[in-house]
């Protein structure tokens, strides 16, 4: 195992544990409109990404055509469809059957990622997906609802494949913080839009100092330093073994309300993370099958997992 793919496993691990926090502090803004605060937490966020991305120099590396579409695409489906999907499912269902639902976000990844790779989906990811989704579904409480809310669920998840497979394609040409910059900013006017219709004038009110430090919590970590952390990991280890790493959402979930004293962890939340920390280790250990070469390019030897392989670059 070498250092990219060191690197990649941490920060997965790191960027989907801030994710999870994002239940607990999504608290002190409960009161605001939905999306006007998601559209301004998306503005900031890309304007700070921007200025690091000068900052930090080299290349500008401009996306083309093609790559705006993606982002496009990216920001509708994995941003505001996301959004736009779990604030319209809570009202017909639990939060613990939203949380389920999103859970199988690694079974998806461990299938549909090395599909679009050309490579086969490795048996043993597939069965470590499988075992993290389950600990994560066991740490959300599994949960109960309406066909409607399951549906809307389903809607939610997708947006949350799409924000990862859409973005595998742009990662070598543009790089994740250019990712992350330029998606935030497709989102923000698109999630003022959302507002518009669903809040009218009143989707920006002031914000209280609880809201403010709640809303700045949620532009620099959750979504700058969390979307910084996602994308690198998935360009080293690709989208089949980053994606294991969302069987942390829940885990941190239960972890920062017990911090926070909100509440005790159950039994069924240890089991659940036990669950997830099993699957992710079986999922990382596994080999994985070399990407099928396209028509016409030359055959290599690439037998070494996808983390050193091919995502050390």
């Amino acid at each position: 195992m070498n250092t990219s793919h060191k690197r990649g496993m941490a920060g997965a691990c790191v960027a989907m544990s801030i994710v999870g926090t994002l239940t607990a502090v999504s608290a002190t803004i409960s009161g605001y409109p939905v999306f006007g605060g998601q559209a301004v937490r998306y503005a900031v966020a890309a304007l700070v990404l921007l200025a690091v991305a000068r900052f930090a120099g080299g290349p500008a590396r401009r996306p083309a055509a093609r790559d705006w579409l993606l982002l496009a695409a990216l920001a509708a489906t994995g941003l505001v469809a996301f959004n736009v999907c779990i604030v319209a499912a809570t009202r017909d269902t639990s939060p613990a059957t939203i949380g389920t639902v999103i859970a199988a976000v690694p079974v998806v990844l461990a299938v549909v990622g090395p599909l679009l790779d050309g490579r086969r989906p490795a048996p043993a990811i597939i069965v470590a997906a499988c075992v993290v989704t389950a600990g994560a579904g066991l740490a959300n409480g599994l949960g109960s609802g309406s066909a409607r809310g399951l549906l809307l669920s389903l809607g939610a998840l997708a947006g949350e494949v799409c924000f990862s497979l859409l973005a595998v394609p742009l990662l070598p040409r543009i790089g994740p913080l250019r990712v992350s910059a330029y998606s935030a900013a497709l989102a923000a006017p698109m999630l003022l839009a959302v507002g518009l219709a669903a809040d009218g004038t009143g989707l920006l009110p002031v914000p209280t100092p609880g809201e403010l430090a709640g809303f700045a919590y949620l532009t620099i970590v959750v979504t700058t330093i969390a979307f910084l952390l996602w994308y690198d990991a998935i360009g080293r280890l690709g989208a089949d073994r980053a994606g294991l790493f969302a069987g942390m959402i829940p885990v941190s979930a239960v972890v920062t309300t017990v911090v926070l004293g909100i509440d005790r962890p159950e039994p069924a939340d240890l089991a659940g993370a036990a669950l997830v920390a099993a699957g992710v280790v079986v999922g990382l250990r596994a080999r994985v099958s070399p990407r099928e070469p396209a028509p016409g390019e030359p055959v290599t030897c690439d037998p070494a997992p996808i983390g050193i392989a091919r995502g050390s670059a």
